[in-house]
């Protein structure tokens, strides 16, 4: 039986090699609702990043105006409370102008207060019957504003869905996913083509609200869950979660909702990447493995530590990157080019620049080569 390691924090006797457990991959099957987490989540919720507040803070702002109008409603009526006329002691004190207030600009109107002297009747054409309205506005707008909201998010999300076409989706807001997520951004994917899915409540507000990205929260190994995302029309995912068991089971979900999809999956150990790999994934990328050799290169040789680092840090620098041959480089040697060439990517093989196979670059040739930025001018520099 094929089995999945994971990290562990219990006792060292119970570990495998380097620390990890070694435990069966769970089958796919419906698990039930729990706490939030990745594998715990039942339902899903999608989240568009919106350019106004939310119901509830308009409610409030909207609240706090009609308290407002009331305020200064009640000051009008106190300082004037000698040309008013209460019908029943002849006296209007704060309480009463609250009172009148009130039932005024709810258009109650009992008519037990009533303006009696020529400068109170003016003062309510003058300023209370326009702040009746304005009360009024701010109550009806409210109540519209609470009632279609939910009609204006479904056409909002019906909109999006209908628009969204060949677009990435990222399972996973981690540290890792965030890096992706960047990285894709400024290699000039558009935040609007970007879908992230995750279920800890932290990453969806993270990246809802701070990076506007477009968040389907809920429990990726869930097909339903995937479906929102509409992984059924990406070009690409990207699946970097905390458990590889989790990844697993995430890539088959995927590979199963969309065949031609390119899915890149992140896994914490070596040996679980042939598996992944029969899941369906077509790159897999060992994030501690990968770690540590930089680390060891770094500690060796701290230059080619730095190097490596700027390379895998886009728009800064040196940049290591995929680009189609150029008409005029066809018939030369990888050499013979402008750029530096790493590899030619020739069909479904890469090879090596020097590669006797890649000596005379063809039509449909790719080439992996290292573009340099120019740094930015400083201030003051001619």
């Amino acid at each position: 039986m094929r089995t999945v390691r994971v990290p562990d924090d219990r006792p060292a006797d119970r570990r495998g090699p380097r620390g990890a457990l070694t435990r069966p991959l769970p089958t796919l099957r419906k698990r039930p609702e729990g706490p939030a987490g990745m594998a715990g989540q039942a339902g899903a919720s999608v989240h568009i990043p919106k350019d106004r507040p939310g119901p509830l803070a308009q409610v409030l702002r909207r609240f706090g105006m009609a308290l407002l109008v009331l305020a200064l409603t009640i000051l009008i009526v106190y300082a004037d409370s000698d040309g008013y006329r209460d019908a029943v002691d002849d006296h209007v004190s704060f309480l009463d102008a609250v009172y009148y207030a009130t039932v005024t600009l709810s258009t109650t109107g009992y008519g037990d207060i009533t303006p009696a002297s020529d400068g109170a009747r003016l003062v309510n054409v003058v300023l209370i019957t326009p702040l009746r309205v304005v009360f009024l506005i701010i109550l009806v707008g409210t109540t519209l504003e609470v009632l279609t909201e939910r009609t204006r998010e479904q056409l909002r999300l019906n909109r999006w869905r209908s628009t969204l076409r060949d677009h990435t989706v990222l399972v996973g807001y981690g540290t890792t996913g965030y890096s992706a997520v960047h990285t894709l951004m400024a290699q000039g994917v558009s935040r609007e083509n970007i879908v992230v899915v995750d279920s800890d409540p932290e990453a969806v507000a993270e990246a809802s609200d701070d990076d506007r990205l477009v968040v389907v929260s809920g429990d990726a190994t869930r097909a339903e869950v995937l479906r929102r995302a509409e992984v059924e029309r990406a070009r690409n995912i990207i699946v970097s979660v905390n458990r590889d068991d989790t990844a697993a089971l995430v890539t088959l979900t995927a590979r199963q909702l969309n065949r031609r999809a390119w899915i890149v999956v992140a896994v914490r150990e070596d040996e679980n990447a042939p598996l992944i790999r029969q899941s369906g994934a077509d790159s897999v990328v060992t994030t501690a493995s990968a770690a540590g050799r930089l680390l060891g290169v770094s500690m060796l040789s701290p230059n080619v530590g730095e190097v490596m680092e700027d390379l895998m840090h886009y728009g800064e620098g040196m940049d290591l990157v995929e680009r189609p041959l150029e008409k005029h480089e066809k018939g030369r040697s990888p050499g013979e080019c402008g750029d530096l060439v790493v590899a030619v990517v020739r069909g479904h093989r890469t090879l090596r620049h020097d590669d006797p196979e890649a000596a005379v670059l063809g039509a449909g040739d790719r080439l992996v080569v290292i573009k340099t930025h120019k740094p930015r001018p400083k201030p003051g520099d001619s």
